[in-house]
């Protein structure tokens, strides 16, 4: 086989010094410079084709409403074998040489046991159907239990897949009481929302069936802290993973994609800045990040008896409101690469049929932000067309500008 075949199988050793890298320096960020903003843009025509043939002077880039000058244009393509030929011709023609490298990251911190069955089965089938000559496939998880290295043999990828199992690893396995998510203790803890307080007190007094109702705040609060303490830990986690794949996956010749399969997760304050990072060095190293939501078609569906409506529904606006924001990391990363975010479907061997196809053309558009402050805040983006001419845009959505001294 030539020596430019055989680099991707370093891939493993190369995430493990990435791990390794990131160890050193706990919890891992992921840094990236901010003069020039790279915006990688998919255009689709009515039919869900991606088209190719715009020009830099098509499109405008909008940050904070600011129209922006792009500085910088080009045209990603995956529809050729980026492999160079050989010098000589061969009597019988070689073994197409792997060019196609995807990585399959289980978030297994957050997966439930049902979801997570699912989605092996669906993953599964998908790998049986779709691998060819030139493709390879690894598995991970974001617990970092499960490792294989790039391979297109089924035994092997079926053995993989069949170890997977859920790892929560700051969370009980059970149903506290009371029962805060991360997202109700974000809101107690870090914004002192007095009815995200009430909400927990009213359930702690319920289900420890507490005398006096006085006796239950300090119980929610206590549950509050151990709820943000348990969700930071994990989300911390799953998306260090992501950033560690795409670090050692940037040193891997030929196309690379990221398929993260999670029931999502929560990213607050830095965790943000950590995703935008993740996603500048993805985007300059050509790495598309897709995202396939595990839980498919979902309701959150409140729990205990008539008795407790009132509590039921305000429980269950908040679970509701958390379900939804756990959904923003995963489509983030893929509408921020030029990936595919497949979500609120049950499908899912279709789902990962168009996760794990990289759109034919991205185009990625560069500026240079004018008058940026060194504030940390966010700024949000707009791509648009001149002519949009019945075309959708998928976009990147925004950037954090580097906190002050950095």
């Amino acid at each position: 086989m030539p020596r430019r075949a055989q680099r991707p199988y370093r891939f493993l050793l190369l995430l493990f010094a990435a791990i390794a890298c990131a160890e050193d320096d706990t919890p891992a960020t992921f840094r990236a410079k901010t003069d020039l903003v790279l915006v990688p843009v998919v255009v689709r025509d009515k039919q869900g084709r991606a088209i190719g043939n715009l020009r830099q002077e098509d499109f405008q880039v909008f940050d904070r409403r600011k129209p922006q000058v792009v500085t910088s244009f080009s045209i990603e393509s995956s529809g050729a074998d980026p492999a160079p030929a050989e010098p000589h011709v061969a009597e019988s023609k070689p073994p197409a040489a792997p060019y196609h490298f995807v990585v399959y990251l289980f978030d297994d911190v957050h997966l439930s046991s049902t979801d997570l069955a699912a989605v092996r089965d669906a993953a599964e089938r998908h790998l049986k159907d779709s691998l060819g000559p030139a493709d390879r496939a690894a598995i991970f998880a974001t617990s970092g239990r499960t490792m294989l290295d790039f391979t297109n043999d089924s035994a092997k990828l079926h053995e993989a897949l069949l170890k997977l199992r859920p790892q929560p690893i700051a969370r009980p396995m059970g149903k506290e009481c009371p029962d805060v998510s991360y997202y109700q203790a974000d809101l107690i803890v870090n914004k002192h929302d007095p009815g995200a307080l009430q909400t927990a007190v009213q359930d702690a007094f319920i289900c420890m069936n507490l005398p006096d109702l006085h006796l239950a705040p300090p119980i929610a609060q206590a549950a509050a802290r151990r709820a943000l303490s348990a969700g930071d830990t994990e989300s911390r986690v799953a998306l260090g993973m992501v950033g560690k794949v795409v670090r050692a996956l940037s040193t891997v010749p030929g196309q690379r994609s990221i398929v993260l399969i999670s029931p999502g997760f929560l990213t607050l304050a830095d965790l943000q800045q950590d995703s935008t990072a993740i996603m500048d060095l993805a985007i300059r190293s050509n790495i598309i990040i897709s995202s396939l939501d595990a839980r498919g078609l979902y309701t959150v569906v409140p729990g205990g008896d008539a008795g407790q409506a009132v509590q039921n529904a305000a429980q269950t606006q908040y679970q509701g409101a958390g379900a939804s924001s756990d959904e923003d990391v995963l489509s983030g990363l893929a509408d921020g690469t030029g990936g595919a975010f497949f979500h609120d479907n049950n499908d899912l061997v279709e789902g990962f049929r168009r996760v794990a196809a990289r759109p034919e053309y991205v185009y990625v558009l560069g500026f240079s932000p004018r008058d940026l402050k060194p504030d940390g805040k966010f700024h949000d983006l707009k791509v648009t067309l001149k002519d949009p001419a019945k075309l959708t845009l998928q976009a990147r959505r925004g950037y954090y500008a580097p906190k002050p001294g950095k």
